[in-house]
């Protein structure tokens, strides 16, 4: 095919793909405005022509006022300026809905509320009438959608009479779509002319009053590469909806199509991009239907209000941004591929978890374990902690096979750390272990609650592999992939499987006899999706490992035959495996303190304000402590329990006493946890 012919065929296209969506906008129109109580219509808009967005604010809102043809969605116009959603309701209802938006204030940031039967809007626009200033208007009556209107002015309606009516203008993301384009982000909605695809989702507001609804999200398709530039950007402009709320699978949302807006236009992902959801103003909207009011009346979804006020009034000057307010600024992780799931944590909490994932990197052993590090990997495990709801964590390493009990002091003090402070945060977390240890553990986790090491036992249960999908059925409820039982498994010092099948201790010697095969589960877990993985080891034969198993195999002792074959999510490397496992417990208080993180977990709904102090104290009273790690090594001792690398029974972990180098590295992790710690968000 020649240049000529295929340069036309491609013109062509593009002519059918932009008239197939006018087509559906039109088709869209008109179903809607019959009245037959269907969702409001929404133009998909044209890329705008230049003269449009080269116009200020009041020369917009002038031809909007004559009804000019050209502007359908405001998104691409007033670059530069903050653009706001508008809901008008009854003045009885007025105080209920600023209520729902003080609860919500992510979906809704409030600009400005009018007075009742006010027209206008001093502080975002002059010379403004909100009834002839946005392009189109939805009509309700009785909580359904009746019509499109390009105009308020003449509406009549024996059931309203405008001086009872109270306007709220909030803010919108099409605001900071201008300072995307700034930086170098593509803005997909503009470059492929059509509105922003905004979605339902199963996601409840905070109600107040008579409101209650959904929360509506705005989706943009953003290059994986530029997501910290864009969480950055938004972060700094809470009144254009903030930073992202959901960044990843449209299904955890509760959309089952990304191909299917509820509102606007169905914007096409490129190679390379993630989807990224913001919390949106149309929330009002289903506000409005759900609280049934007799007559109410919005914008129509992509015509927004134009306001004077610049998009840089919505967050601090460049200059006048303090250390801690850089500081509390998020940044983007990726913690799952399948569901696609990334995370916010803000800067100073990521700083903090790198920290401690320094800390226990170190080698006091002199182990080589360095070249096991993989950058990060504390803080993505602690990250998908932190969104998990029931955790299964499992331990134990049979490395003294000549003694009985054959299991080592590494690994039970670090699971019960992780349980205790995921107990306090509110998950569900479960033990698993040998059938051969079950009554030692369950009699240890007696002695562990009656100690005050843990607040209250924890189920213990055994994994045997009685079948060929006995994993599957022992991860998800009746063996179903859709319905997982835990959405994180986490293994610390626990044997982990060698390519050959069997199992082996540091010093090469199998000690498969003596392993239930708990690995078949991390296997299991990598074909269901919603379950992630950790491997917290400090030799490389421990499960989960197997991640890093070329370098094991290169690098350590005996490599070839004791490298772990299964791989975890995250492979966290610690000079002593409870390190691992204490670094954890702090990771996740931190979290826990993090508002950006907090927020993202939250969809952005909600007040942030301080936790009690009693649930603060809480938290801090299950992290790890010298006092109470130093009494739980005291309770395996007196089980028999020895340390792995000499097999002493002392108070020692992999032939290191407990005081000074483990009681050292305790201290150290508290003192970056708790140092200058910012209060606790509900």
């Amino acid at each position: 095919m020649d240049k000529v012919t295929s340069c036309v065929n491609s013109g062509v296209m593009s002519a059918l793909t932009t008239a197939g969506r006018l087509m559906r906008s039109v088709r869209t129109i008109c179903n809607a405005a019959s009245g037959s109580g269907k969702k409001p219509a929404v133009h998909s808009a044209m890329e705008p022509c230049r003269e449009l967005t080269s116009l200020s604010p009041a020369e917009l809102r002038r031809l909007i006022k004559q009804d000019d043809p050209r502007i359908r969605s405001t998104s691409g116009l007033a670059a530069g300026y903050q653009q706001a959603n508008v809901a008008i309701l009854p003045k009885q209802l007025a105080a209920d809905f600023q209520s729902f938006c003080q609860q919500n204030p992510a979906p809704l940031p409030v600009l400005y509320r009018s007075q009742p039967g006010e027209t206008s809007c001093p502080p975002l626009a002059e010379h403004a009438d909100v009834r002839t200033d946005i392009s189109q208007y939805c009509v309700y009556e009785d909580g359904k959608f009746i019509k499109n209107v390009s105009s308020l002015q003449n509406y009549s309606n024996s059931r309203m009479s405008w001086p009872d009516m109270v306007c709220f203008y909030l803010g919108c993301s099409f605001g900071f779509e201008g300072r995307l384009r700034q930086a170098g982000v593509p803005v997909r909605n503009i470059q492929q002319g059509t509105n922003v695809s905004m979605y339902t989702t199963t996601v409840p507001c905070v109600p107040a009053g008579v409101f209650s609804c959904p929360l509506v999200v705005s989706m943009r398709p953003i290059p994986a590469g530029l997501l910290d530039t864009v969480v950055e950007l938004t972060h700094q402009q809470p009144l254009a909806h903030g930073a992202p709320v959901h960044i990843g699978d449209a299904g955890l949302l509760g959309i089952e199509d990304v191909s299917r807006v509820t509102y606007g236009g169905s914007v096409e992902l490129q190679p390379g991009d993630v989807p990224v959801f913001w919390a949106c103003g149309v929330t009002a909207m289903e506000a409005i239907i759900s609280s049934k009011p007799p007559v109410a009346f919005s914008h129509s979804p992509g015509c927004m209000f134009l306001t004077d006020v610049p998009e840089s009034s919505a967050s601090p000057p460049a200059g006048a941004q303090t250390q801690a307010d850089l500081e509390l600024v998020p940044l983007c992780f990726q913690i799952s591929h399948s569901p696609l799931l990334y995370s916010l944590a803000s800067k100073r909490a990521v700083a903090k978890i790198r920290e401690l994932e320094t800390i226990i990197g170190e080698d006091p052993g002199d182990r080589g374990i360095a070249a096991l590090f993989v950058q990060d990997e504390l803080l993505r495990c602690c990250l998908a902690l932190s969104h998990c709801s029931s955790v299964a964590i499992t331990t134990g390493f049979p490395a003294l096979y000549e003694y009985s009990p054959p299991d080592e002091t590494d690994g039970p003090p670090g699971a019960v750390a992780m349980a205790s402070m995921l107990l306090s945060l509110g998950k569900e977390v479960t033990l698993v272990t040998d059938r051969r240890a079950l009554e030692m553990y369950q009699d240890i986790m007696k002695e562990a609650v009656r100690t005050g090491v843990l607040e209250a036992a924890v189920p213990l249960v055994t994994f045997e592999g009685s079948g060929p999908d006995s994993a599957l059925r022992f991860l998800c409820h009746d063996g179903d992939p859709s319905k997982p039982r835990y959405d994180h498994l986490v293994a610390i010092e626990r044997s982990g499987r060698a390519a050959d099948g069997n199992y082996y201790n540091m010093r090469g010697v199998n000690v498969k006899r003596f392993v239930d095969p708990i690995d078949d589960l991390f296997v299991a877990a990598t074909h269901i999706p919603g379950i992630s993985t950790t491997g917290i080891g400090d030799g490389g034969n421990e499960l989960g490992m197997g991640k890093v198993k070329d370098i094991v195999k290169a690098k350590m002792p005996k490599g070839e035959m004791i490298a772990c074959d299964v791989a975890a999510d995250f492979a966290v490397t610690a000079g002593v495996s409870n390190w691992g496992g204490y670094a954890v417990a702090c990771g996740l208080y931190l979290l826990r303190l993090c508002p950006a993180h907090q927020r993202y977990l939250r969809r952005g709904l909600g007040l942030e304000q301080p936790a009690p102090q009693e649930q603060q104290h809480h938290w801090r009273d299950n992290l790890p402590s010298v006092h109470k790690e130093e009494s739980f090594l005291a309770t395996l001792k007196s089980f028999g329990i020895r340390s792995g690398k000499t097999a002493h029974l002392a108070m020692e972990v992999d032939g290191l006493t407990f005081h000074p180098t483990h009681s050292d590295i305790i201290t150290r992790l508290r003192e970056v946890t708790l140092g200058s710690a910012p209060p606790a968000a509900k």
